[in-house]
């Protein structure tokens, strides 16, 4: 009698573009429970909050990333000014004429998605994962949905070879991303120990810039409407 053999199923792999923030690191929490191996990606682009850097070093290796990468990307400095690559430059709450927050940094998620692309090829990973969000942004328009699908075909037939640019967050609002995080038992790893403030300091932040501000709101919202918004971000799971 011939024995089968029975293949072992493939190791899924994905990429995450990382900055210690709380969007990339619910994402990493959520991504560590989906695939066998998560590659942690961290960009270092003179940015104003360059202590995000160490941040993100720390929590990839304390929630267990398979590998974390920092890529030195300081042509992104040069040739992007921004609030978030100039310190001369004060974060402001005022649109610029361009109808943009002075924080937007041009280009920036097309270099980031595509190195990211590039590193997913070399490794096999099937997937790269970024925190982007078009429910509760600051106005980026390299966080929406259609630039990211639009990079996706790019990246695809740049390369032939399938991949996939994932984005957990893309329809959830900050109090559902709240929610996530407390989903996976990580609330208050994310409260206090990831680095949102465009001012550089971890956890509540300074509470005065549009980010902490931003993120403080839904923290406020989710805590006092937990059942709520936990049974909204099922039923959003359910329709992806």
């Amino acid at each position: 009698m011939l024995m089968t053999q029975t293949k072992n199923p493939p190791i899924r792999k994905a990429i995450l573009v990382f900055s210690g923030g709380q969007d990339s690191t619910t994402c990493l929490i959520q991504a560590l429970e989906q695939y066998d191996e998560v590659h942690a990606m961290t960009f270092n682009y003179g940015q104003r909050h360059a202590h995000e850097i160490d941040v993100a070093r720390r929590l990839a290796q304390k929630l267990g990333a398979t590998s974390h990468k920092v890529m030195d990307v300081g042509l992104l400095n040069e040739l992007a000014i921004s609030a978030l690559t100039r310190d001369s430059i004060p974060v402001s709450t005022e649109l610029m004429d361009n109808g943009l927050p002075n924080t937007f940094v041009p280009g920036r998620n097309i270099l980031f998605l595509t190195l990211a692309g590039i590193y997913a090829y070399q490794l096999g990973a099937e997937a790269v994962i970024t925190g982007v969000c078009e429910t509760d942004y600051s106005g980026y328009p390299d966080c929406r949905h259609d630039f990211v699908r639009a990079l996706e075909s790019a990246l695809v037939q740049g390369m032939d070879r399938p991949l996939k640019l994932v984005t957990p967050l893309m329809w959830l609002n900050k109090a559902e991303t709240w929610a996530l995080a407390d989903k996976y038992g990580k609330l208050a790893l994310v409260r206090d120990e990831t680095l949102t403030c465009y001012n550089g300091i971890e956890g509540r932040g300074c509470g005065e810039c549009p980010a902490c501000k931003l993120r403080q709101h839904g923290l406020d919202e989710y805590l006092s409407n937990k059942a709520i918004i936990q049974q909204q971000l099922t039923q959003k799971s359910r329709t992806e």
